[in-house]
């Protein structure tokens, strides 16, 4: 099929389901727009929730990958600045893929919220053949590949979900109640700001 020549059978897992090419899917304009949209809202969520825990919690220690919640969510930030790197064919500028401290957690929204802002202004500017062209990257351990546009961004947005994962099971140790921040959620309650 024509979106799968010269790729590897993973590609042949694409995304949206709405623009079947002769048995491969491929990602479309509007579903990395939707996508990028829904990374905003989620992570607005997830941060406006950990601002509502007790004061430092947030920053205080916890048995996980990273050091404590903000630290978490602050290697998303970090991620989405290596991958805009390669979307723009510039070096990111990262030797590691999280930094050793990270700011408090209003500054981090705030460096993240700017982060949201171009990937949707990014994904505004894609059309159908532009995000299903291939980008080359090198990553900080040297591995080298290449994937498409939209690849990168549903790699993006996977690993947004996935992290702040870790940042929810970090919530019960509070004790509190992680966000609710699945899909089905975000067509029901997002604000058209996010839509």
């Amino acid at each position: 099929p024509r979106c799968c020549e010269s790729t590897s059978l993973r590609r042949q897992l694409c995304y949206d389901v709405n623009s079947i090419d002769g048995g491969c899917i491929m990602m479309t304009a509007a579903s990395v727009r939707m996508f990028a949209r829904y990374n905003a809202w989620a992570d607005k969520v997830m941060f406006d929730a950990v601002a509502q825990l007790p004061p430092g919690e947030d920053i205080k220690p916890r048995t996980s990958l990273f050091k404590n919640i903000v630290h978490t969510l602050n290697h998303n930030y970090v991620i989405d600045q290596i991958w805009r790197g390669h979307l723009e064919g510039r070096d990111h500028g990262y030797t590691a893929r999280n930094t050793i401290d990270h700011p408090p957690l209003a500054e981090l929204w705030t460096k993240q919220h700017e982060a949201h802002q171009w990937y949707i202004a990014w994904a505004d500017r894609m059309t159908d053949a532009s995000i299903n062209e291939q980008v080359s990257y090198e990553l900080i351990g040297g591995n080298k590949g290449s994937m498409t546009r939209g690849d990168i961004l549903m790699h993006i947005v996977t690993h947004h979900s996935y992290h702040r994962g870790f940042a929810a099971d970090l919530f019960f140790q509070v004790p509190a109640r992680p966000p609710t921040m699945d899909l089905p959620v975000y067509f029901r309650e997002a604000p058209a700001e996010y839509r």
